[in-house]
């Protein structure tokens, strides 16, 4: 008979990520087949690398399944009101400049509700960083359409498809001013993983976009598994850094652009507000 290791004394092996999560919350709340759980662990992956001491970052959340993530974290968090993450994050980040601040939602918290925070940070090109898990709908609240949901895809309250247009991430953050904007999926971990090591030390605005599975919303009632969902991912991606936004468009039929798409460099509210001050006391 085998014996259990704790009856002879050895130690339960680590999780490498374990001084990064709250492990007395864990098992979490995702569903089987979710992406989220791969897009948090890309994400404190990135943040080891870094090697930036914990206490000078800081993570915030809005309201959604992917928001859970502000709450698994073991750094100082903020799991804040729905569609308004990026609003707290930006006052910590003027009231502590020298914080990592780090915003980790979902498409219908940053795009619907939060859709106009989203563009006036990436205007005044804040700097933080802002991770959307994208998984074409609202996930939390019973898979409902969101803004984000592609054309003829069905969802709790489109039965019969949904009629309209879904907003091209990418291309909306360049054309609001973002410093770097990127777009993976949760198959290409290792890329996913670099980008946010980028976006992390990146000044100014950084969005990095993470398609991602809803199997229990999404999947059924589109009858795609997550499987189903990681084939397109491997088939039907193309990888173009330094592609035109513009044509970023979520079409898996044509073909889905992945990359790091903008990755320039501009004064962030911080400068410009030293700036002002500065000119206001000189004057």
């Amino acid at each position: 008979m085998t014996k259990n290791p704790k009856q002879i004394g050895s130690k339960q092996p680590s999780h490498p990520l374990d001084d990064l999560i709250r492990t007395d919350r864990i098992p979490h709340i995702w569903c089987p087949g979710c992406g989220i759980g791969t897009v948090f662990s890309s994400c404190l992956t990135a943040i080891k690398a870094t090697e930036i001491p914990y206490n000078e970052f800081t993570m915030v959340s809005g309201i959604g399944c992917s928001a859970r993530g502000a709450g698994y974290i073991k750094l100082d968090s903020f799991h804040t009101t729905h569609g308004r993450a990026i609003p707290f994050a930006s006052g910590i980040k003027m009231a502590k400049p020298d914080l990592n601040v780090i915003v980790f939602s979902g498409d219908g918290d940053l795009f619907a509700i939060g859709g106009n925070h989203f563009i006036h940070a990436a205007r005044r090109n804040m700097d933080i960083t802002v991770i959307c898990v994208n998984n074409l709908n609202y996930g939390m609240t019973g898979g409902q359409v969101a803004a984000t949901t592609p054309s003829r895809a069905k969802t709790t309250t489109t039965p019969f498809g949904n009629p309209d247009s879904p907003f091209n991430l990418p291309l909306l953050a360049y054309a609001s001013g973002a410093s770097y904007v990127a777009r993976w999926t949760i198959l290409h971990v290792r890329d996913l993983t670099n980008a946010i090591n980028e976006a992390i030390r990146k000044k100014g605005f950084s969005f990095i976009e993470v398609l991602a599975p809803c199997p229990i919303n999404y999947g059924r009632r589109n009858k795609e598994k997550s499987l189903d969902t990681m084939k397109l991912y491997q088939e039907k991606t193309i990888i173009k850094n330094g592609a035109d936004p513009g044509r970023a468009d979520i079409d898996f039929e044509r073909g889905v652009i992945l990359g790091t798409f903008v990755d320039t460099d501009r004064s962030t509210c911080d400068d410009m507000y030293e700036v002002t001050c500065r000119q206001c006391s000189e004057d």
